[in-house]
């Protein structure tokens, strides 16, 4: 299972964290892999001036944008090699 969550604090919603989060459901979606990954909001993951913070697994990443979404999903969810 692959947890993926996405703080939707103040500082990240208004970076954009709802279109981040829809383009992760989307892509869930997309992809059929409902079942082997648990997607959520969460609030304030304590870097609120490096928005939009996402956590997959045990790995934070900062400053992610809805254009970014499909290469991180696919680097760390599909773990497919990003060349």
């Amino acid at each position: 299972m692959t947890n993926i969550t996405i703080c939707i604090g103040s500082a990240c919603h208004l970076r954009g964290a709802h279109g981040v989060l829809s383009a992760f459901n989307e892509l869930v979606a997309k992809y059929n892999i409902a079942a082997t990954v648990d997607l959520a909001g969460n609030f304030c993951q304590g870097r609120c001036t490096e928005g939009v913070v996402i956590k997959i697994d045990d790995e934070i990443i900062t400053n992610v944008s809805q254009d970014k979404v499909f290469a991180i999903f696919r680097e760390k969810v599909l773990k497919e090699a990003t060349t």
